[in-house]
């Protein structure tokens, strides 16, 4: 994987690298130092040679957590100059065994594993638990380990204790290498966040001028280097990604920029006239509207397999996106909504397959197919940051706060043949469900909540006339980064309120039902 900053970029000049080694929670150390403003970048395990650290040149590394066992014959190791460069280094679980094992110290596989919540006991003051912890005292971490640290390597120091780990935490404060065997990155660790900022801030002596107005700055700077006077093309979707970052190039570039909004008809109520509204009038930035919602409903016709109808969509939208890009003279770059998780699932840390990023959401091959080159200004960025830059640029705090929208929009909300019919039916109570959230002041505290209209009648009865409508079912989620999920735990009386509104103002709906499913076993999407 490329390198995402500029070395000239005195934005990225304190740079920390995160080494993964597999965990599923290495993109939370990430989000955790940009918290406390400091730019960091994930790179797997066996890309990370001394060339690459000469290149990149960080100021700080962290060594992430991993399925693995340094103790069998083929696990992932870090590359030795990684303890050669003499800057600060903060080994995680899986990381604080690497670091015993490979700097002379022993790792065994223990009797007692901890995986939970586990109480640690600090042992002595450190400039990792600075203004956080005290010697003496005890504090909840978050354990996951079968393997265990048994004798330290010269130099080292114990830190802390638990139950299962003598070598909880650990520090060779003369090279400042420090280990901990719990996780820090993930919320379950209370005080976690404050220890990474510790480690960055304190011991790397990081300055975190990480921030979205200084990102927004350097970005206009770097977009009309590299474009220069040429056009650029922008596929709206009518998200928030692809929003921020039309109306960043548009700072950067002005009228070079055109925005092609493919209207597919399966959008929430009001967000196609809300896209124009806010580009057209509020920012003057030059927009076509595709009007296509017959096209692709007439290409859904009959289809009723999920993935075929994420097909369709994907490539319905391609085709009339590249007809509509094709009347735009002199186009030579196509600009996307890539975020930072994006780019990292794009390279597997153990060298496998690649994850597929989903074509519609980065309008599939045009970029090949126009012989257009890419303009991906938010690939530094996590969601929250996106959100962030977005209030920066001025965007309307509604509109950037909005929940997550899947790219085949209502269609995977519809199990079964999509219609205008159905797709009207779900568009208004969808609506009527939101409207009731934001009434009830929940809406921030929901990652994302809809409705979904399921290919099922039931028998009913409104006045004196027996009916047979369809159901629909109500979702809403609590997560942070849509990984794992679990329900929102709505007051009865809100359920029945929204049931009530539902059946009396949508035609077509007698039934209401909340989904109180987790993810895992389930999914966030209904498809």
């Amino acid at each position: 994987m490329e390198h995402l900053s500029n070395p000239d970029d005195t934005l990225h000049d304190e740079r920390v690298l995160v080494i993964d080694f597999g965990s599923q929670v290495t993109q939370l150390i990430a989000r955790r130092l940009r918290e406390a403003g400091v730019y960091c970048e994930i790179h797997p395990f066996n890309r990370v040679d001394a060339k690459f650290l000469d290149d990149f040149a960080p100021r700080a590394i962290i060594l992430s957590g991993g399925p693995a066992s340094v103790n069998t014959a083929r696990s992932p190791r870090a590359a030795q100059e990684v303890f050669e460069r003499g800057v600060p280094i903060l080994g995680i679980c899986y990381g604080e065994q690497l670091i015993c094992e490979q700097l002379g110290g022993e790792v065994e596989n223990a009797d007692h594993k901890e995986f939970g919540r586990a109480e640690i006991e600090i042992q002595k003051a450190s400039p990792l638990f600075d203004g956080v912890w005290r010697e003496g005292e005890s504090h909840t971490v978050w354990m996951s380990h079968g393997d265990r640290v048994n004798a330290l390597p010269s130099g080292f120091d114990v830190l802390a204790v638990s139950q299962g780990a003598p070598f909880a935490a650990i520090a060779d404060e003369e090279r400042q290498i420090y280990a901990v065997q719990f996780h820090p990155e993930v919320v379950h660790t209370p005080d976690g966040s404050k220890l990474l900022k510790n480690f960055v801030r304190n011991i790397a002596g990081l300055n975190g001028e990480w921030t979205m107005a200084a990102f927004r700055e350097t970005s206009i700077a770097a977009i009309r280097e590299k474009v220069g006077d040429a056009r650029v093309i922008c596929g709206l979707s009518g998200g928030v990604d692809s929003s921020v970052a039309a109306v960043l190039i548009h700072e950067a570039i002005g009228a070079q920029l055109t925005c092609v909004f493919v209207d597919t008809g399966l959008m929430r109520a009001g967000e196609g006239e809300e896209v124009v509204r806010l580009f057209r009038d509020n920012y003057n930035i030059p927009l076509v509207h595709v009007a296509a919602e017959d096209l692709f409903l007439s290409k859904l016709k009959g289809v009723d397999d999920p993935e075929r109808k994420r097909k369709i969509i994907g490539a319905t939208f391609i085709d009339v996106f590249e007809a509509e890009a094709k009347k735009i003279e002199n186009a030579t770059y196509l600009a996307q909504g890539t975020l930072y998780p994006d780019v990292i699932e794009s390279v597997s840390f153990d060298g496998g397959p690649s994850v597929t990023i989903k074509s519609h959401h980065n309008v599939g091959g045009l970029p090949e197919r126009m012989n257009l080159k890419l303009v991906e200004p938010l690939r530094e960025l996590f969601k929250d940051e996106v959100r962030a830059l977005g209030r920066e640029l001025g965007l309307p705090p509604h509109f950037v706060g909005r929940h997550p929208f899947p790219g085949p929009g209502l269609a995977i909300r519809i199990p079964g043949e999509v219609t205008k019919e159905r797709a009207d039916i779900l568009r208004k109570a969808d609506a009527i469900y939101l409207e009731e959230i934001r009434n009830a002041g929940l809406y921030d505290e929901i990652w994302q909540a809809f409705a979904v209209l399921l290919p099922v009648r039931t028998v009913g009865v409104m006045g004196d006339e027996r009916t047979y409508d369809n159901v629909l079912a109500l979702r809403a989620v609590t997560s942070t980064d849509g990984m794992t999920a679990d329900y929102y735990p709505y007051p009865h009386e809100f359920l029945g309120r929204c049931a009530t509104r539902i059946i009396n103002e949508v035609r077509g709906v007698n039934r209401v039902v909340y989904d109180i499913t987790s993810k895992p076993p389930g999914t966030i999407e209904w498809e």
